[in-house]
């Protein structure tokens, strides 16, 4: 049973390449793992700004980054920043989309804190 409770963690470790007590991590500072980890290459290093491929994303909500890592698409009625379709679903993300969204809800408050 101890070893079911710790798979979560150990995945997240995994999924980062790096070995960290993510069990002692905020959500905010999990989904800041989960961002450098998968989003960062596209969308840069700090999330307020436009990367070298994909929109910034700093304050987006859940239903927007369910949509998009997920399903690649849009929630109903949502007008893209960009029109382009390189975006790939990532559904092994499906468990950090909390993670990531406190992420960038965190940096939403803290606009280009990172340059």
């Amino acid at each position: 049973m101890a070893l079911r409770a710790a798979l979560p963690m150990t995945a997240l470790a995994t999924l980062c390449g790096c070995k960290i007590a993510t069990a002692k991590l905020t959500r905010a500072q999990r989904g800041a793992v989960i961002y450098r980890t998968n989003c960062v290459s596209c969308h840069g290093r700090d999330p307020h700004f436009d990367g070298p491929i994909g929109p910034a994303i700093a304050g987006s909500p859940r239903a927007l980054l369910e949509a998009r890592v997920l399903h690649r698409s849009y929630p109903a009625r949502y007008l893209p920043k960009r029109r382009t379709h390189l975006m790939q679903a990532m559904p092994w993300m499906a468990s950090h989309l909390d993670d990531l969204t406190a992420y960038l809800a965190a940096t939403g408050s803290q606009a280009g804190a990172g340059r």
